[in-house]
């Protein structure tokens, strides 16, 4: 029997057994294969699928941090202190590069795993519920996001763009970021039905991209504005992670955490009961 059949054999024999268990119906305790489906899908994409969400913040930092950055100068980094224009976006696109990553996995791909390879559906058959499924998706977009962090750190850090030992923490906190963007964009995605509705997820992410912060500081808006951009994902996600590179410890810091950590549980929440009410009928 090959390997393929044995794992085949096992999902049936395991979805017959919850068969009218509520509980393992949501839950199966097998996550762990929907990445496995997922990273043998990797192996046959293109590189360039891979790391253009990567790529793009650090053009970003090349463009505006050594080149327009020479013309600006030094930036206040929040508490007073004058940085260089590069140590001030480098955290931001930072941040911005884990949630590429995290909603590109979480968005586009699942769109097209839901609505045309039907694979939710498939999935949702056997052994794995829709919680297992939320799990691995999820946890999916987040690795990917995780990773485009890493190789961002490994670019900036030789440039002398990360300041303070705290910044080390900066990964794990990157890590959250894409964990929070990845649940709420697999919860939103599974609400949509078209690509024209999918445009919306692009009209929501370049305006925060281009105005949480990243390039300059929220202090310039009037005051209303400012508590809207505060109220942004991606503005919590850059404070986050500029005070850490920039040695910056205050209690706003736990505020940064607890934004993603109740993003996150909401994200996963919302998308476990669509699948469920979408494919388990």
């Amino acid at each position: 029997m090959s390997l393929i059949q044995t794992f085949a054999t096992s999902a049936v024999a395991i979805a017959e057994r919850r068969r009218g268990k509520l509980g393992q119906a949501i839950y199966a305790g097998r996550p762990g294969r929907v990445l496995q489906r997922n990273f043998f899908a990797l192996k046959s994409s293109t590189w360039m699928g891979v790391v253009s969400g990567f790529v793009e913040p650090v053009f970003y930092l090349l463009a505006f941090g050594l080149g327009i950055g020479q013309i600006i100068g030094n930036l206040s980094d929040g508490a007073g202190n004058p940085v260089s224009y590069s140590q001030y976006i480098a955290p931001a696109l930072l941040a911005t590069s884990a949630m590429n990553g995290a909603i590109y996995d979480s968005t586009w791909n699942v769109f097209f795993k839901m609505h045309f390879a039907k694979l939710y559906q498939t999935m949702l058959h056997t052994s794995l519920g829709s919680l297992d499924v939320a799990i691995g998706e999820i946890g999916w977009a987040l690795l990917r996001g995780t990773v485009y962090a890493i190789g961002f750190m490994v670019v900036v850090t030789p440039m002398g763009l990360v300041t303070s030992w705290y910044g080390l923490l900066a990964i794990p906190a990157a890590t959250l970021i894409a964990f929070g963007f990845a649940s709420v964009g697999m919860a939103v995605t599974s609400y949509l039905t078209s690509f024209q509705q999918m445009s919306w997820v692009n009209f929501f992410m370049l305006p925060m991209f281009m105005f949480s912060g990243t390039f300059f500081p929220i202090s310039v808006y009037p005051e209303p504005i400012q508590y809207l951009v505060m109220a942004m994902p991606l503005w919590q996600g850059v404070e986050m992670i500029r005070g850490l590179t920039l040695g910056i410890i205050d209690a706003a810091l736990f505020i940064h955490i607890g934004y993603f950590l109740l993003m996150t549980i909401g994200g996963m929440i919302f998308t476990t009961r669509r699948l469920t009410a979408l494919f388990m009928r």
